[in-house]
């Protein structure tokens, strides 16, 4: 209850700064001052829950915009690939953007808004949507499962981040993490542990198939959570 007291005094401060100032904010400063909001919300989980993550293959992480695929457990992930891939345009559903405060400033960062009542536009709209925002500087995070998982399992992957890469000829770069042990899905409680983000090697998509580019990053990320679990 405290960390949430806090999650939420944090998110209505940090959303009303950013609408009072965004018209004086450049691009740059918007996607900062959001980072900054996703630290310290991560800096009060680990204060008052003692959950802690650490990060393998920073070296990994491209100079250049990439399309991200990563297994989703919780909101933890959410947050923390905001600070971390920034500049980057989440994948997220429309209704979310209705949220109070969050949801109004998420809706001036651009994000990619997808109705998932409509498949087919949805996909359509990733794939129009996500080469318009990597060819403007921003990566792109994609989370194949479509939903979350339990911690320890992941859902078979769909093709459109891959379709994304391909479309716009951007490497993938696959990352797995365990944030589910620390933040379950669609639970209140937090574990306090420890989180392991590790990030791969970027893939070249030239003249591969998006099934073939989804199969193995879902192998890896399996692979990866198995010897996480040893």
């Amino acid at each position: 209850m405290l960390f949430y007291f806090g999650f939420i005094l944090l998110t209505i401060v940090t959303c009303a700064i950013f609408i009072f100032l965004f018209p004086s904010l450049s691009k740059n400063a918007r996607y900062k001052l959001a980072a900054g909001w996703c630290d310290n919300v991560l800096s009060w989980l680990r204060l008052v829950c003692g959950v802690r993550y650490e990060i393998v293959g920073m070296e990994n992480l491209p100079n250049t915009p990439a399309v991200f695929l990563a297994n989703h457990q919780s909101s933890w992930e959410t947050i923390f690939f905001y600070s971390l891939l920034c500049p980057v345009s989440p994948i997220l559903k429309k209704e979310l953007l209705r949220i109070p405060f969050w949801g109004w400033v998420m809706r001036l960062q651009n994000p990619i808004a997808i109705d998932r009542s409509k498949p087919r536009e949805a996909g359509k709209s990733v794939l129009t949507q996500g080469v318009d925002r990597l060819e403007n500087g921003n990566s792109v995070i994609v989370f194949p499962e479509g939903t979350r998982s339990v911690a320890g399992t992941v859902k078979r992957f769909s093709r459109g981040g891959a379709k994304l890469a391909v479309a716009a000829d951007t490497a993938i770069v696959p990352i797995a993490h365990n944030a589910g042990d620390c933040w379950p899905s669609r639970q209140f409680i937090k574990r306090p542990g420890f989180i392991t983000v590790t990030i791969g090697k970027p893939i070249a998509v030239k003249g591969r198939s998006a099934s073939d580019l989804t199969a193995e990053v879902e192998q890896w990320i399996r692979d990866q959570l198995h010897q996480a679990s040893r």
